[in-house]
């Protein structure tokens, strides 16, 4: 049982700037996909040069979303792994003006991705095989439930949460998506 990272509420703007990036998202999801990589190997596999990557890696280094991997870098060739964490979005009052832009840009760039993920989802589900699961579900929470549900999710995910490096022999990535949201647009009586 892997041991649960640690949380990471994203209330520092620069953090959030940092994954406010198309290209970030995509190196932290290659590495997270993946497992560890250098500007060379992630320029292959995302088609970006290994200046322009070198510069982004730097970025996400800096606030803390990878790190390099000493033991395994030599001369120039610098290798990076993702930073396992469990990061948490701040709510709308938390943020100034420019850091809730920045979320909505963030948010705006991940629905396109999930969307596309459902549509894969469902178009392919066949072909998936055994690795293909789909859960909906509806019940009725309070703000304390609801929160109570979410940390207990949160902590399933931890329990099997595992980097490409150390992943059970035969195991392969496998997105995990939940969402929530109210069924009604009033709240009850």
């Amino acid at each position: 049982m892997a041991n649960r990272p640690p949380i990471r509420q994203l209330s520092d703007p620069g953090a959030l700037k940092a994954l406010g990036h198309p290209l970030r998202q995509r190196i932290l999801q290659h590495l997270g996909i993946n497992g560890p990589a250098t500007s060379t190997t992630l320029s292959r596999a995302l088609g970006e040069n290994t200046g322009t990557l070198s510069y982004h890696l730097r970025q996400l280094e800096h606030n803390g979303f990878i790190e390099e991997i000493p033991e395994r870098s030599t001369g120039r060739e610098r290798w990076w792994r993702q930073i396992s964490r469990d990061l948490r979005w701040p709510s709308a009052a938390e943020l100034d003006e420019e850091s809730q832009q920045v979320l909505d840009d963030i948010t705006e760039f991940k629905v396109e991705e999930e969307v596309e993920l459902a549509r894969r989802f469902f178009r392919d589900h066949r072909r998936y095989g055994e690795w293909a699961r789909a859960s909906r579900g509806l019940t009725h929470l309070n703000p304390e439930e609801l929160d109570e549900f979410f940390e207990a999710y949160m902590q399933l995910l931890s329990r099997y949460g595992r980097a490409p490096e150390d992943a059970s022999p035969g195991a392969r990535p496998v997105f995990l998506r939940f969402f929530t949201m109210p069924a009604t647009e009033d709240p009850p009586a």
